[in-house]
């Protein structure tokens, strides 16, 4: 399972009980879309009382539906994963330059942002589905066996790298995955000289991948946009060839709408 951030250590603007509700949110998913009082208090680390009181209320605003026993989240929890996205320009701006990309060259594409260790899907269009994990907004994957997350682990410096590496459990996807801190290393900053980064089955048997940043009004990679296609079909070498001209002249289109969004802004 995907790593989640490292939390901060709570200091005395540090609202426990707002803390204890997330943590009652973020314990369902795929796996327990639907849990008992007693199954929440348990993958939340509290109490039956503490976690019963966070579910009510979460009930109380339509946040959680029950039947008695069993309990689960609602549509209206979108909101606020929305209210995210919608702050966030690159996905109006990004929207049509992303399926004019995957128009011309027939595969999918996404745009992720960093999130401590992992990266965070923020736009998916797919073309036919070629990876057997569902992926959709808001899923997360490791930034280190991902070439979107190589490309935005490439905007930090070595030693903020190193020290997500070394945060990160680095399981071998398969067999083709890099784990060793160094081998990584090297790759990353291969991939912040040439300016894009290309994952060759190491999340996946049989999926090939290739990222290129975005750019904020700052220089700064903000987000990373990709293509993934067959690597039965579409080999490294004809990924470079043949998708990643394609890729970053999107890359470029979207960063510039962002910058000159910004610029209208000021």
């Amino acid at each position: 399972m995907p790593s989640l951030p490292p939390s901060p250590r709570p200091g005395d603007t540090y609202v426990q009980s707002f803390a204890r509700g997330l943590q009652v949110v973020r314990c369902f998913n795929a796996q327990a879309p639907e849990q008992t009082l007693s199954e929440v208090a348990e993958r939340a680390a509290l109490t039956r009382a503490g976690a019963r009181r966070i579910l009510l209320t979460l009930q109380t605003l339509g946040y959680v539906e029950s039947d008695g026993k069993w309990f689960r989240l609602t549509p209206r929890i979108l909101d606020l994963g929305f209210a995210y996205l919608s702050s966030m320009p690159i996905w109006d701006l990004a929207e049509p330059v992303v399926k004019g990309l995957v128009d011309r060259v027939n595969e999918s594409s996404s745009i992720a942002v960093l999130d401590g260790t992992d990266i965070v899907y923020v736009m998916r269009v797919p073309t036919h589905k070629i990876m057997k994990i569902s992926l959709g907004i808001g899923s997360r994957l490791p930034a280190f066996c991902t070439s979107l997350g190589r490309v935005l682990l490439a905007q930090l410096d070595d030693a903020e790298i190193v020290q997500r590496l070394h945060a990160t459990p680095r399981t071998a996807w398969t067999r083709h995955t890099v784990t060793d801190p160094e081998a990584l290393l090297k790759r990353i900053q291969q991939v912040r000289r040439q300016g894009w980064s290309v994952v060759d089955q190491e999340l996946e048997e049989g999926l090939i991948s290739v990222a290129a940043p975005i750019h904020g009004a700052d220089g700064r990679a903000s987000a990373a946009i990709n293509l993934s296609g067959q690597a039965n079909r579409t080999n490294a070498k004809a990924v470079q060839e043949q998708l990643l001209p394609s890729l970053l002249d999107a890359a470029q289109e979207i960063t510039l709408r962002l910058q000159r969004k910004t610029r209208i802004a000021r």
